[in-house]
């Protein structure tokens, strides 16, 4: 069984990006979401390993997601991939759950780094 990962952006091309390098690891089944909603509609309806994540979406942002999946305990690892790299904001999707942050653009190394440190890469 592949390992499930869902990548969430509203840029497509931020999301291919991403979707690139994890297909690299042919265990992973990849899954894109273009904001909050569809992510958590994904996540109701599928169990997600890994939760690749934006910040600043439409309908529903990082943040916000981060904390409904709080609130219903369904909250998969996730690694915030963002360009607002304010130390608030970090300190923020930390206290929320997230496992590590990227600034966009996100470089390879740092996350297969950071999904390896977590034993998922």
């Amino acid at each position: 069984m592949k390992f499930p990962v869902l990548i969430c952006d509203d840029s497509r091309v931020a999301r291919n990006q991403v979707a690139k390098i994890l297909s690299q690891n042919t265990d992973f089944e990849i899954l894109k979401a273009s904001n909050g909603e569809e992510a958590c509609q994904i996540i109701a309806n599928q169990e997600i390993g890994l939760l690749c994540l934006d910040l600043t979406m439409p309908v529903l942002d990082g943040v916000g997601l981060l904390t409904k999946l709080n609130q219903h305990k369904k909250l998969p690892h996730t690694v915030v991939i963002s360009a607002d790299i304010q130390t608030q904001m970090r300190e923020r999707v930390a206290q929320l759950g997230a496992i590590g942050f990227i600034e966009k653009p996100v470089s390879e190394n740092v996350l297969q780094a950071i999904l390896h440190k977590f034993g998922i890469y």
